[in-house]
Parts: C-alpha cells; structure tokens; sequence
C-alpha cells in the first residue's frame, strides 16, 4: 500500500510548488489571459452587435427597395397612362382634321361640281335660245313670204292675247 499513498513531504512539496506556480501564474499569466478573454468577448459583443445592426439595415434597404420599386412601377404605369391619352389625342386630332378636310374637299368639289352645272345649264340654254331663234327666225320666213300668211299670224297672234 505504500506505492498508492504519497508520503507526507511529497504531498507538501507538491502543494508549495502548487502554491507557488499559482502565484506565478496569477501574477504574469492570469490577467493577459483574462484580459485577451475578456478582448475577445467583446469583440464577439460587438460582432454581434454589428451583424444584427447590419442586419437590421439590410432589412430597411429592403423596404426602401420595394418601395423605390414599388414608386417606379406606378410612376411607370402613370407614364403608359399619359401616353396612351396622348396617343389616343393624337389620333383623334388627325381624325377631326382629316374629316374636316375630307368634308372641305367634297364642299369643294359640290361647289365646283355646282358650277359647272350652272355653266352646262347656262351653255344648253344659250344653245337651244339660238336654235329656237334660228328655227323661229326659219319657220317665220317660211310663213311670212306672203301677205295673206302675215294677216292670219298677227291675227291669230291677237287672238290668243286677248285670250290670256
């Protein structure tokens, strides 16, 4: 049983070597490796920190994101609105002033059209004035080579005025 139980000098020397180690160990180890802990925490503190702040303006830039989209989709939507008024405008216009040309073109054409039908007319009446003439003027000499002829014309002539 000697061999399992230390001697009374052994436990002593090994608990002033002990003592002695810890002393040593407080007084030139103990506070670096406290202090490079105690570093580190805080660094792993402020790693955190920063990731949830990171995190947290992740998530704004997020939503100023989908709002900038959400602006340029209805800004977008606005702009395809205007132009299709615009458009829709524009035709219209070139409909009205297609149209009013259209109808001053026919206006003109009536009125030209109109024109030359008073100038037709006015030709065929001068026309068939002079044949009237011409057959009156020949049918007058026919009938009025001899005296008797002439009497029974301006008497048949007075006739049918007191007729009338």
């Amino acid at each position: 049983m000697d061999l399992v139980l230390p001697g009374l000098g052994l436990v002593f020397w090994m608990t002033l070597i002990f003592s002695i180690l810890l002393i040593i160990l407080k007084k030139f180890a103990w506070k670096p490796i406290m202090s490079s802990i105690k570093e580190r925490e805080q660094n792993i503190s402020a790693s955190l920190a920063m990731a949830k702040q990171t995190k947290r303006e992740m998530e704004q830039l997020k939503a100023d994101n989908e709002k900038l989209l959400v602006e340029a989709r209805n800004e977008r939507d606005a702009i395809i609105v205007e132009a299709n008024k615009t458009k829709d405008q524009i035709i219209n216009d070139a409909k009205i002033k297609a149209q009013s040309e259209a109808d001053r073109i026919v206006e003109n054409a009536r009125l030209n059209i109109e024109n030359e039908k008073r100038a037709a007319l006015s030709e065929i009446k001068t026309q068939v004035a002079e044949l009237s003439i011409e057959i009156a003027e020949k049918v007058l000499k026919a009938e009025l080579e001899d005296k008797k002829k002439q009497s029974a014309l301006v008497e048949q002539q007075l006739e049918q005025l007191n007729f009338n």
